[in-house]
């Protein structure tokens, strides 16, 4: 993509109500525009970072068995009623009536929804079980939004549901959503905690945060050493329930808390190992056994003939959450360090010298190798002046910048940065490719 076609609306300072630096810098880099308190337009730049984020938790959730389908935004009030929860969620719930006098909501969950759904589907226990997912906007009236995309009132969110015959397989699919996560959060660069959880209105007796650690962050967190050099987890085979279970033991024996749930034996235990933090919720997962599908008349045969309520769980992840997150543990005094699953653009070009034919020649040339090589490029033609381009490259942190200038053609290299680690090297047009390349 050519810069000069691009809406590209950055911002040298910061706008003064904005407060955490991922609200600040996802203004000054033009990923998002604000349309009212707590919407947010994306812009091209902010949604090319949104759909990445979206491919894979798309990506893990399919891998974890998980099938997808897509529910609306509009909810009938009846649905929520059968579950009691019309009047007690609370004033976050947006209500509304159409032209017919029939009570709507704008959907903050799909609780209700997919046991509506899966209730005319589902008929015995061969049905079970099934794990379904969208990744769907969401509306909650925050009495006071705030903090851009981590808090505001409209967000796109993968939220989760499964079905199944009893406790042992609720916790399995529970299982699942767990591991699912570790492996989302650790593609897109993120050491994300899984914390025990509240349930809050959703309910249920098993639950669990998954929270990143970021100095800026809106929670306090307090957790063992041990999660410092935590690994990654390893291919699963998401069938074998004990091979699962094992990994989610090994997961959750060291501690880890928000400020709500803190164990003061436990921490006493940790000793010189217990650490401090802030942190920032990007996932939530809950079991809640029978809650809506006794209360919405959700029944299977079972394999003796007699009706079964079916044991459920809801998984949620906040994918326009993650991108603040993303940035809020990672950026530096110039802007964003995307890591690179889920950067916008890969490379970007820079011509340091619009106004010269060789200059625009060889970027314009290497613009369409690199495309031909199936890099995405952002390619800054413009006819701005050197130190602009590198202060907007260095500020929507795409992962590789080269650049092309006068000099550096007269000695045939070319300049290649790395965002993250500010290394430079002068290499020639194929290592400066072969370096992107990896």
């Amino acid at each position: 993509m050519r810069l000069s076609r691009y809406l590209l609306p950055v911002m040298k300072e910061s706008p003064a109500d904005a407060q955490i630096v991922s609200h600040k810098l996802m203004l000054r880099a033009g990923l998002v525009r604000q349309t009212a308190a707590g919407i947010y337009a994306w812009l091209p730049l902010g949604l090319k970072v949104l759909r990445n984020i979206e491919r894979i938790v798309r990506e893990e959730q399919d891998r974890s068995g998980a099938v997808e389908l897509l529910m609306p935004t509009m909810q009938s009030a009846e649905l929520w009623r059968q579950s009691g929860r019309y009047d007690a969620y609370g004033p976050e719930m947006l209500r509304i009536t159409d032209r017919h006098d029939r009570e709507m909501l704008f959907g903050p969950t799909n609780e209700e929804m997919v046991t509506a759904l899966f209730r005319d589907a589902a008929r015995s226990y061969r049905d079970l079980p099934r794990t379904l997912y969208h990744i769907q906007w969401k509306f909650r009236d925050e009495v006071r939004p705030r903090f851009g995309v981590m808090r505001g009132r409209e967000f796109l969110m993968k939220d989760a549901y499964s079905f199944d015959m009893d406790e042992a397989g609720a916790r399995h699919s529970y299982n699942r959503m767990f591991v699912a996560y570790l492996r989302t959060f650790a593609r897109m660069g993120l050491r994300a905690i899984p914390m025990q959880a509240d349930t809050g209105p959703i309910g249920g007796d098993l639950s669990h945060e998954f929270i990143v650690l970021a100095p800026t962050g809106e929670s306090d967190v307090f957790y063992h050493s041990n999660w410092d050099a935590a690994a990654e987890p390893a291919e699963v085979d998401f069938d074998d329930a004990a091979a699962l279970q094992a990994i989610v033991d090994g997961y959750t024996a060291d501690y880890a808390a928000t400020d709500e749930k803190r164990d003061p034996a436990a921490e006493a235990a940790a000793g010189d190992a217990l650490r401090q933090s802030r942190g920032v919720e990007v996932g939530h997962i809950f079991y809640f056994g029978t809650k809506y599908s006794a209360s919405m008349g959700l029944a299977v045969q079972g394999a003796d003939g007699a009706p079964v309520h079916p044991h459920m769980g809801s998984y949620g992840i906040g994918v326009s959450r993650l991108v603040g997150a993303i940035i809020e543990a990672s950026h530096d005094d110039r802007g964003i360090i995307w890591p690179d699953a889920v950067a916008p653009y890969a490379v970007g070009l820079i011509n340091m010298r619009a106004d010269d034919p060789a200059c625009t020649a060889a970027a314009d040339d290497l613009y369409k190798r690199l495309q031909a090589g199936g890099f995405e490029v952002l390619y800054d033609d413009r006819d701005e002046r050197g130190g602009a381009k590198f202060a907007t490259m260095d500020l929507i942190g795409v992962p590789w910048q080269i650049v092309i200038g006068p000099k550096g053609l007269e000695k045939g290299v070319v300049e290649v940065k790395r965002r993250a680690t500010g290394e430079k090297l002068e290499l020639s047009v194929e290592a400066a490719v072969a370096r992107v390349a990896g």
